[in-house]
């Protein structure tokens, strides 16, 4: 190694011949980890003079650190509470050893609150930044901001491109909508139509992670033997009336084909499953994201017949402890960690354990 200072946990594993997460339990004493996988790892710890103790490091550099995530508000049983979450939980770990750690909030269905964000976030003298990525243009803004200014910043939920984030913490977004493609064309006849209902809020925008979902399910339908009818329904939030309306008109004007399967691409599936448990309309196959109380209460119910989880709380959690380990011991994970694409139905949800 080069230079035992920028020694990264990438480097740890392939000189130990263990995964990256083997590395990172061995490091920060959680989760198990074979006898042999951690003699392996301490001994390449020794050679490589690190050490573990974070708390010990930054009593010696007598500095301490700020970290801001800029977040959309969210409340109970929301997708980002879950985010939030996970930044408390390494936030608390890492009070100790001088890390503070606060949050920006933004309406994440409106552009120009963003924008506000980013213009309050500039101001700030901080040393690390988490960044949910909604509105592109505006993401790579800060993000060259922040490469010019030499502050590490970690994409949660998407990532962009040809961009310098420290790392990445997310699903593949792209990949995800083809996994609910092949599930959805698996279930229904080739024939047989397709509704994507799509949630809006005051504008028409759609967040980086929605339409590369949507672009991941297109895509593989077009690949596909599917010959039926895509049908699309702009719902709005808190907008039960006029959701009813709009979804009343498109079920009722069908001719012909049928529609036997619908998505939504973010955690309001619970809006169109209600829908149709009010009007008792059923559908071979419903699929959505996440796994918020609305949702896993209709897919327990049967209205809902899939979701699809990305350890929001992991997300979190692992974002602002990358940036920590950066700034406390200059570790540099791996740039791209996609999350696990869970596949969750009601006999298995009661499982599942998002950390």
């Amino acid at each position: 190694m080069d230079s035992k200072k920028d020694i990264r946990i990438v480097d740890i594993a392939r000189m130990a011949g263990v995964s990256i997460g083997t590395v990172d339990r061995v490091i920060h004493k959680r989760g198990r980890v074979s006898e042999e996988s951690l003699k392996k790892v301490n001994a390449v710890l020794s050679m490589v003079n690190y050490s573990p103790n974070i708390f010990a490091r930054s009593l010696v550099s007598k500095k301490n650190y700020k970290v801001v995530a800029l977040i959309p508000q969210h409340s109970t049983d929301d997708y980002w509470m879950y985010i939030s979450e996970g930044l408390e939980r390494a936030s608390e770990e890492a009070k100790s050893s001088g890390i503070a750690f606060e949050r920006l909030y933004f309406n994440q269905y409106d552009r120009a609150s963003f924008e506000k964000s980013i213009e309050r976030l500039l101001t700030l003298d901080v040393d690390g930044v988490i960044i949910a990525n909604f509105f592109s243009s505006e993401v790579v803004r800060i993000s060259k901001a922040l490469d010019v200014r030499n502050i590490p910043y970690v994409y949660i939920d998407a990532n962009i491109e040809d961009q310098n984030p420290l790392a990445y913490f997310g699903t593949h977004s792209y990949d995800s909508g083809a996994v609910a493609a092949r599930i959805i064309s698996g279930r229904i006849g080739q024939k047989e139509d397709i509704l994507i209902a799509k949630m809006f809020h005051n504008s028409k925008e759609l967040s980086n992670q929605v339409l590369s979902r949507q672009k991941g399910f297109l895509d593989y339908i077009e690949r596909s033997a599917f010959a039926g009818k895509i049908y699309y329904a702009d719902l709005k939030i808190d907008a039960h009336i006029r959701n009813f309306e709009a979804l009343d008109k498109i079920f009722d004007e069908q001719t012909g084909h049928s529609i036997r399967a619908a998505i939504t691409f973010n955690s309001t599936c619970h809006v169109l499953a209600n829908y149709l448990k009010v009007r008792d309309r059923k559908l071979t196959y419903l699929v959505g994201y996440d796994l918020i109380e609305k949702n896993k209460v209709l897919l327990k119910e049967g209205y809902i017949d899939l979701l699809i989880g990305q350890r929001p709380e992991l997300q979190g959690y692992r974002a602002l402890k990358v940036i920590t380990d950066k700034l406390l011991l200059n570790l540099q994970s791996e740039k791209i960690n996609y999350m696990p694409i869970d596949l969750l139905i009601k006999e298995n949800i009661d499982y599942y354990q998002n950390l």
